[in-house]
């Protein structure tokens, strides 16, 4: 799993390296598609493997071509269709749809080589759903996502083993996508039924208005106390028992500062790795001195309130996070670190302390 993982971050980052350049369907399905699927095992170059141009007739239309099919003996198991990369997917792509009933594929996938959303029968047998069961931006992989696709790899794919999981897949992405939407502006029905658990009386529109605050108030004050649960307990598995921390609830203009180039708006994610990096140097400076200046570029962690004296730059991209520790003159001389979460920083300590010495007269 961990050489597939490293497949789909080379793929990820080659995507940012030259996805300015690719301009036309064929561009796309040759430098982004294909080599999706070759590290998914398959021989893109066999046609009996991997077959372009599949003809799937439909009705009385003949000779209708899917982009690509992948076969087991002779028939296909996964119909794909392609677009450009500067190409929005559809809700629903009516091309795809008629394809799906005239063969014998379970499965079958639309991508213009950053989204892939994979589809099949779930509310009728032998007709493709209007939705998803499973989506994902390649750029923006998460751990649970890299188990689902590795699903589709050559070696394991098992068709029963997808359909039997596919269906709390599709409901259980639904659900996830509609409490993060939730989690970050609630909606008046959400707030509603909210209000409904926590207050016996008349649920006017006035008492709805006021809860609002309260229940948007309290969601972000959960948030923290997970996050500084979870640090805690990893720090204490790290020796560090007598040290805890606790994840600062950021005032207005930090969390959505404006500039004169528009929003600059500091994550739940970059406050979390302050916190990491201020616990981490708790005995060597005085938390008082660390402070954070965020931008749109990378996200600051300074002393004494002066960008001069900037220890860390941490970066959240789409294909890896990093930091870029202030330990030498020059960008090329300076360490660069990679990490998957904000704990994961507890790995470069002395590191990190190391660039924090020179501040410490």
């Amino acid at each position: 799993m961990e050489k597939f993982t490293e497949q789909l971050k080379n793929i990820a980052n080659r995507i940012l390296t030259m996805k300015d350049s690719i301009t036309t369907e064929e561009a796309t399905k040759t430098a982004i598609v294909m080599p999706f699927f070759q590290a998914l095992g398959y021989d893109v170059f066999n046609p009996l493997e991997f077959c372009p141009e599949f003809t799937a007739d439909v009705g009385i239309k003949k000779g209708e071509k899917v982009d690509y099919a992948i076969l087991a003996d002779g028939e296909p198991t996964i119909l794909i269709e392609c677009k450009s990369i500067t190409e929005k997917l559809l809700k629903h792509d009516s091309q795809l749809f008629r394809y799906f009933g005239t063969t014998s594929s379970k499965f079958s996938i639309l991508t213009n080589g950053l989204e892939y959303r994979f589809y099949t029968d779930l509310e009728e047998t032998n007709k493709m759903d209007t939705t998803p069961f499973f989506s994902f931006n390649i750029l923006e992989l998460r751990d649970n996502q890299i188990s689902e696709i590795a699903k589709f790899r050559k070696e394991s794919f098992d068709v029963d083993n997808i359909t039997s999981t596919a269906s709390e897949l599709k409901y259980l992405n639904a659900l996830k996508s509609y409490l993060s939407e939730q989690l970050e502006t609630p909606g008046e029905e959400f707030t509603k039924f909210l209000v409904n658990q926590i207050y016996e009386g008349t649920k006017t529109k006035n008492i709805i208005e006021k809860f609002t605050p309260i229940i948007n108030k309290g969601i972000k004050q959960i948030f923290n106390e997970k996050v500084n649960d979870k640090l805690n307990a990893a720090l204490k598995s790290t020796g560090d028992a007598n040290v805890s921390v606790n994840l600062p609830e950021p005032p207005e203009e930090n969390v959505e500062s404006k500039d004169d180039d528009g929003g600059v708006i500091t994550t739940p994610e970059e406050l979390e790795a302050y916190s990491v990096v201020k616990v981490l140097l708790k005995g060597i400076i005085s938390p008082d001195r660390i402070f954070y200046r965020d931008n749109k570029s990378y996200f600051n962690i300074i002393i004494d309130n002066s960008i001069r004296k900037w220890i860390i730059r941490v970066y959240f991209e789409r294909s890896k996070n990093y930091i870029v520790l202030n330990d030498a003159p020059t960008d090329k001389e300076r360490t660069t670190l990679e990490f998957q979460q904000p704990i994961d920083l507890v790995d470069f300590r002395d590191q990190i302390v190391k660039t924090v010495e020179p501040y410490l007269q």
